[in-house]
């Protein structure tokens, strides 16, 4: 065991030194270099604004009058209110689920198309609410809607990773948040826009006011439809589904390089061999479901999931994945953008109008504040920046619970400090817009292996949106029940998320995704398993390159890679990046 974690070690040390000696650093002139990808991930983004739209959309027109007109007690009573609102993460949920099959059988690309398909049939359903449906079409609705809106929070980060080279993955998946914080934006300021259609009462508003931000939401999704058919596949997906010529002219194309560069040829073997080697593990495991027919890959997907439970070093990627959901979600994030009018006036802004207009505020200083994590996030690393965002963020909800239990009954005779909560408000979502909004996802999408990835991020995913449904459920009522308790609450979690990433959570910074075994305890990388990744690495030729036997068209020579056995401690290596 000892001689096989040395050996994997001596290889992906090798590896990684020469990935880095060819791909130079990460930061925005990695993503100048690899302009190509990240015009690609920002196009497949626009499911990130169809989810942020989403999120931020329903909480301006909740407090529309016009809105409540055809909702009655669905709109004032706390209980159903955060029903309707609420369903389209159950939605959510319930898509994310179905969607690691989708992706794996039709490829990330086409998996793509059905979700946006599915959103946007949910939309037409809601929009014949002003038919005299009223909210039986919006729970509807919003429930498809949300099985569109879930399948895309899963594979957008998926497809993305899988394009990026290792130097700018972090910033090309954190791309997806900024998005997600571009729609929320858009969304408030549309919301407030519209508000005024007809008016602001009850008596003379239009149903236009909260008819238009519905409708809106075709638009960027037709768009995403057909512009996805003219992307690439995933060369992950490619070559793990024997297309490999392919793979190696989509790498070739996403890199900017010719087809027989040294560092293309260095990113396909490696796939190849991680491909390889998850096929011949399932061969071996369950020969009865080898061929990759639709029906054994729908099997299979249940076999995988068994997997992410059956070894110490799995069980881990599933905890940081499901717990980094867990606290992402009841950091109170969603209660904000959900119920962003609501909060403000619970915080003495009585006004609609002025409430909606606080909101829009809310959108602006997210999407501002994750345009660092894009830019920075693959030198920075995932543990510091989530660790001072939980920090920020839970402090932020400690004040705002002092401020509400000091003044929630005389907000009239102290409105600096009803506005000194607001601008807390502001401060949380700009703490959550730089670390947890992109660096979760980041965790989610990148730690799994090349067999599980889909099913991996499928979980964590499920977290992310059964608690994000939970707390668009409970937050109205606890915002009438208890009050300033329920800043405390989300503040307590947000504390205890901050513990949970500094003291359990690795650092992957980067690091391939083939190399995440090593940093989630060397499980694929024991006797057996190494024995038959270097039997695969010997085949296909990717220990020759690292030996410095292939020829070498732009770089210098490189060092011999060392004999299994003859090398120090990887973990040390994958520590120090």
């Amino acid at each position: 065991m000892g001689g096989a974690d040395a050996g994997a070690g001596a290889f992906y040390d090798a590896a990684l030194h020469k990935r880095e000696t060819l791909m130079g650093k990460s930061g925005p002139s990695a993503l100048i270099k690899n302009f190509r990808v990240f015009r690609i991930a920002l196009f497949a983004c626009i499911g990130g604004v169809l989810y942020g739209y989403n999120q931020g959309m329903f909480s301006g027109i909740l407090a529309m009058p016009a809105f409540e007109r055809h909702m009655g007690d669905y709109v004032t009573d706390s209980t159903k209110k955060g029903w309707l609102t609420a369903i389209l993460e159950l939605g959510a949920w319930i898509g994310t689920l179905l969607s690691g099959f989708i992706a794996e059988v039709l490829s990330r690309k086409y998996s793509v198309l059905v979700a946006s398909a599915v959103f946007m049939l949910g939309v037409v359903i809601q929009a014949t609410a002003i038919t005299g449906v009223g909210h039986d079409a919006i729970l509807a609705g919003r429930f498809i809607t949300g099985m569109g809106v879930g399948s895309l929070a899963m594979i957008i980060p998926i497809y993305n990773s899988e394009v990026a080279p290792p130097e700018v993955r972090g910033a090309l998946v954190a791309t997806q948040q900024l998005a997600i914080c571009f729609g929320i934006m858009i969304s408030f300021w549309i919301d407030y826009g519209t508000n005024f259609i007809g008016g602001t009462t009850a008596e003379t508003q239009s149903d236009a006011a909260w008819l238009t931000p519905i409708c809106l939401q075709l638009a960027p999704a037709v768009i995403l439809f057909v512009g996805m058919i003219f992307m690439p596949f995933s060369p992950r997906w490619l070559v793990h589904h024997g297309r490999e010529e392919e793979a190696r002219q989509v790498l070739s194309s996403l890199r900017g390089l010719s087809p027989d560069h040294e560092l293309v040829e260095l990113e396909f073997l490696e796939i190849k061999a991680q491909s390889l080697f998850e096929k011949r593990s399932v061969a071996e495991l369950f020969p009865n479901l080898r061929e990759q027919t639709a029906w054994n890959i729908f099997k299979l997907q249940f076999v995988s999931i068994k997997k992410l439970f059956q070894t110490r070093a799995m069980v881990k990627r599933v905890m940081v994945a499901t717990v980094t959901m867990f606290f992402q979600q009841w950091s109170g994030i969603n209660a904000v953008l959900y119920y962003a009018p609501s909060i403000f006036k619970q915080l003495g802004l009585d006004d609609t109008s002025t409430s909606l207009l606080a909101t829009g505020v809310v959108g602006i200083v997210m999407f501002l504040a994750t345009i660092p994590a894009v830019l920075w996030i693959d030198r920075v690393g995932r543990k510091p920046v989530l660790t001072v965002g939980a920090i920020g963020m839970a402090t932020c909800h400690i004040i705002i619970a002092v401020i509400v239990a000091k003044n929630i009954d005389q907000w009239e005779s102290h409105k600096a400090a009803g506005w000194a909560a607001v601008c807390m408000v502001w401060l949380f979502v700009i703490h959550f817009g730089y670390s947890w909004g992109p660096c979760a996802w980041i965790i989610v999408a990148e730690i799994w292996p090349l067999s599980t990835r889909p099913y991996g991020v499928a979980l964590g995913a499920s977290s992310n949106w059964m608690n994000n449904f939970i707390v668009g459920q409970v937050t109205p009522d606890m915002l009438e029940g208890i009050t300033y308790g329920t800043y405390i609450l989300f503040g307590l979690l947000t504390y205890m998320g901050a513990a949970f990433v500094w003291f359990l959570v690795p650092e992957t910074k980067r690091l391939t995704l083939e190399e995440m075994d090593i940093i989630f305890g060397s499980e694929g990388t024991a006797a057996a398993d190494f024995e038959r990744m270097e039997e695969i690495n010997n085949e296909i030729g990717l220990t020759r390159i690292l030996r410095g036997e292939s020829s070498n068209t732009t770089g210098t020579p490189y060092e011999t890679f060392p004999e299994k056995g003859n090398t120090s401690d990887h973990s040390e290596r994958i520590q120090a990046v």
